[in-house]
């Protein structure tokens, strides 16, 4: 599956390719890559980057922001010099403050999500997955509003002025891009103050920071971007607003990305059949139907934090410009 997924990211007997770990990362991961890279026939080397030391005051995970490069420029110049990288870093390379140096070498760059291979390989990338993720980018970017509703609650408007817009859909074969596996979901980064309104967590929806599907309903009043009230009975609020709290942060509460899931082979109850360690929590923002909701840093609306939340919804009606991307939960 490896070797597949490789060679639609235009992997060809050759290339130079680099395969990016730290001395976290499950090491199946970086030896599936390598193997898959000789059997094409390409030029691999390994780059094992030691753990850092902790510089949160709580838990960070899932935040597709790692810092095991640590502006080390060697390293950068090394896999900006590549034709391919296999990022199997624990977090993921996807808002690594690194990245763009990496890619303005040409650099095709595939974050392998860092979970068990079963994962990967029940969300495995096919050829024809790019045509639905690029049909919805189309469609969000030529809309001036989204507007999300659902019975639990959630009743938002997204202003899409100024925003930026991206979608995955498993690989990439153009240089100087990045992709992540499993794929399937388009995302919106909005501009500053432009999201308002209530998101209602019910049960069932996933708090994929703490890899935990919600017992109680939670409230996110959201004004301006920035939850301003986080309400809920249950020990699931509480958690939340504990763990909103710890950072210290304003910009903890604000809104990253929002958009929705595309992938049909992706489960929603997948979180169920794995331990948390190999489990990253990708399929489940990548699920055909959901509404997903992220706080923390957006670099287009000028915030930056370590603070963050990636929040798949069920039963969402998501509208752009009045007309229905997903009626209740389902992806039309």
């Amino acid at each position: 599956m490896f070797v597949e997924v490789f060679r639609l990211c235009g992997v060809k007997p050759g290339d130079a390719c680099a395969v990016l770990s730290e001395t976290l990362t499950r090491p199946d991961l970086p030896q599936l890559s390598m193997l898959a890279l000789q059997r094409i026939g390409a030029q691999p080397f390994q780059l094992v980057l030691p753990a850092r030391r902790l510089a949160a005051p709580v838990p960070v995970r899932s935040t597709g922001a790692s810092d095991a490069i640590a502006q080390n420029k060697a390293v950068v110049q090394a896999l900006a010099a590549c034709v391919f990288v296999a990022d199997c870093t624990v977090e993921g390379l996807q808002h690594a403050a690194e990245l763009p140096q990496i890619l303005a070498g040409g650099a095709r760059v595939l974050a392998v999500s860092h979970e068990h291979p079963e994962i990967l390989e029940r969300c495995l990338p096919r050829a024809e997955d790019e045509l639905p993720v690029r049909d919805a980018m189309r469609r969000l970017k030529s809309a001036r509003e989204m507007t999300v509703a659902s019975d639990a609650g959630t009743n938002l408007r997204v202003n899409l002025a100024g925003a930026r817009f991206g979608g995955v859909w498993g690989f990439s074969a153009k240089p100087g891009t990045l992709s992540h596996w499993p794929g399937g979901l388009v995302l919106a980064f909005p501009a500053a103050g432009s999201v308002n309104g209530s998101l209602v967590l019910d049960r069932g929806d996933v708090n994929l920071t703490f890899k935990r599907y919600l017992q109680d309903p939670v409230r996110l009043r959201i004004e301006d971007d920035y939850a301003v009230e986080v309400v809920g009975e249950g020990l699931d609020a509480e958690m939340m607003r504990g763990y909103l709290r710890s950072w210290n942060d304003r910009e903890a509460y604000a809104v990253s990305h929002l958009g929705w899931g595309l992938n049909r082979r992706a489960r929603w109850d997948a979180m169920t059949f794995y331990d948390k360690a190999d489990f990253n929590g990708t399929e489940l923002r990548a699920f055909a139907g959901n509404f997903l909701y992220s706080t923390g840093a957006n670099e287009v609306a000028g915030r930056h934090t370590l603070g963050h939340f990636d929040l798949p919804l069920r039963g969402c009606t998501v509208q752009l410009d009045g007309v229905a991307v997903v009626e209740r939960g389902l992806l039309l």
